[in-house]
């Protein structure tokens, strides 16, 4: 059976059953056989080659290769499955599973202008529009408007369309490249957008003038699996210096099943980062709650946004607020995300009007060219384009580079007597400034104590300061003032200052050897028994459960259980 159309059929068989769609990550994905069902296989081992032969040893079908984990993808029997982990326990056995675009619907009138709210504006009046800088979005596609196809200036600037699905970078092939969904050329366009409403007359896109590259690897509904994604990013890291590729935006997200290095699409992207590329992605839309940032917005290496609401008002930045669907940190293994927020409530972006999405809420779109979306995904975008104009100003910045100056130029939520209005789980840094992060000069602050080298060789993990004592409150090993109580208004407004002063600085982003769950005589209280332990397959037995069925959607792409701003 066609892979879409088994990610459909899961979606009907959730909606009939009344508990809406499947976003777990651990739903396996079955093909349908006359004689034995098969399933949806991650199989990783020391090289492609070799754990290819294993699998078609045991008569299994090799589906994809994915160098970028030294893995393949593999339909598997019941049968074959035992056989492949008999014959070589060194193999590492991953199930597939969903994983979904990260973004809400909008709501109300048009108003957001996110260029504006984050100083984008600022810098293009002093010639900084992200120029000659390659962002690859990995979405649904896009739609080819005059505003994506071109910069400011007249040039094409789509370098790029890959459609995982027929694994081809011609999309003619594929007749609906154009992005039948629409959350793609949503994202794309916040972050690249040449065009600008009638009204504003000024681009929509944070870094108008970037180049973009399209990788499609979700269906219409929004929904792909592990294998996709992974391959995605792998055609990515493969292209990095044709298309001089050094952003990935990443506006998706699935439950996390594992610790952040043992899993999979996760091992993929910190690939990807390690290769010099910018990764950038969305907490997702599973807050208010602690400890409810998904994959693969949990990888400690990359930048994980939040998204924040300018409720409505633009122009008065004193009734801002964090989105109360932002999901929050901090990860099970005890790192601070997000890293910041962005806007993510009510952004204005394009959107054709035949995309599912726009059919589905005709109310959010303008009838013509824009359409209001709420989400993370949104927010991860802005940053995405931010760092387009921090990498035109400095192209020698490395990725970890990009990543102190983004933070340490974050502007965090204040109450009126001046302290924080939430808690670093919730806000990270604070809201992107994309003006002071370009003039920045920080260096030094971010991904202190990692190496990410012996992190993907297996030889070396990493947790953070975070940790819960014994009345069930998050703090921060080591530093003081940084508690998570549960007190915090969602909907009252807070003003977002520079004025605050970050005792010890960015600390919490130091990392500590991790040795058996415990990160030094403290140790992480949430460590012993959490869900995992018998919540996946590896080759050393424990299996996945038949996985978790989740009803309230973060999705906005099946129009049911919508996430929007909850003011």
């Amino acid at each position: 059976m066609d892979r879409k159309l088994v990610l459909t059929f899961i979606a009907i068989l959730s909606i009939v059953a009344g508990t809406g769609l499947i976003l777990s990550a651990d739903a396996p994905i079955e093909k349908s056989a006359t004689v034995a069902a098969t399933t949806s296989y991650i199989v990783q081992g020391q090289s492609v080659a070799t754990v290819a032969d294993a699998v078609r040893a045991v008569g299994g079908e090799v589906t994809q290769e994915l160098t970028i984990i030294n893995a393949v993808g593999a339909q598997l029997t019941e049968t074959q499955l035992s056989e492949l982990k008999a014959a070589d326990p060194s193999i590492r056995i991953h199930l597939d599973g969903v994983v979904e675009i990260a973004g809400g619907n909008g709501q109300g009138i048009p108003t957001a202008e996110h260029p504006n709210l984050i100083g984008a504006d600022q810098l293009w009046d002093e010639g900084i529009t992200g120029l000659g800088v390659t962002v690859a979005v990995l979405d649904t596609g896009a739609h080819r408007f005059d505003g994506l196809k071109y910069d400011t200036n007249g040039a094409s600037r789509i370098l790029a369309t890959y459609v995982v699905e027929f694994d081809t970078e011609d999309p003619s092939s594929y007749p609906y490249w154009h992005d039948p969904n629409g959350h793609g050329t949503h994202v794309a366009g916040i972050i690249v957008n040449s065009e600008g409403s009638k009204k504003s007359r000024r681009p929509n896109g944070v870094a108008p003038d970037a180049n973009l590259v399209v990788v499609d690897a979700f269906d219409s509904l929004g929904q792909a699996t592990y294998l996709d994604i992974i391959q995605g990013i792998n055609w990515v890291v493969m292209n990095k210096a044709r298309f001089d590729i050094r952003i990935l935006n990443l506006s998706l997200s699935a439950p996390p099943r594992s610790h952040y290095w043992d899993d999979p699409m996760n091992q993929a992207v910190m690939a990807a980062w390690q290769a010099g590329i910018v990764v950038v992605a969305s907490a997702g839309n599973t807050g208010p709650d602690a400890m409810t940032i998904g994959v693969p917005g949990n990888v400690p290496y990359v930048i994980t946004v939040g998204a924040m609401s300018d409720n409505e008002t633009p122009k008065d930045s004193g009734d801002d607020f964090l989105a109360s669907f932002s999901a929050a940190g901090p990860t099970h293994e005890g790192f601070v995300k997000p890293e910041l927020v962005a806007p993510g409530g009510h952004v204005v972006s394009m959107m054709q009007k035949n995309g599912r999405i726009a059919t589905t809420h005709s109310e959010f779109h303008d009838k013509g060219t824009y359409f209001t979306m709420s989400g993370t995904s949104q927010a991860a975008a802005v940053v995405s384009g931010t760092v387009a104009l921090m990498l035109q100003a400095d192209p020698s910045l490395t990725p970890d580079d990009v990543k102190c100056r983004v933070m340490s130029s974050a502007r965090p939520a204040v109450a009126a007597d001046g302290t924080l209005a939430y808690s670093v789980f919730q806000q990270g840094a604070g809201m992107v400034d994309a003006y002071a992060a370009v003039h920045s000069d920080a260096g030094g602050c971010a991904n202190n104590g990692m190496d990410i080298n012996l992190d993907l060789t297996n030889q070396m993990h990493y947790g953070g300061r975070a940790n819960q004592d014994e009345n069930g409150d998050y703090y921060l090993m080591g530093l003081d003032g940084y508690m998570w109580t549960n007190g915090y208004m969602w909907t009252n407004g807070y003003m977002w200052t520079n004025g605050y002063m970050w005792t010890n600085g960015y600390m919490w982003t130091n990392a500590y050897m991790w040795t058996d769950g415990s990160v030094n005589a403290d140790g992480y209280l949430w460590t012993n028994g959490y869900l995992w332990t018998n919540a996946y397959l590896w080759t050393n037995g424990y299996m996945w459960t038949n996985g978790y069925m989740w009803t309230n959607s973060l999705t906005e792409s099946a129009g049911i259980n919508l996430w929007v701003d909850q003011e």
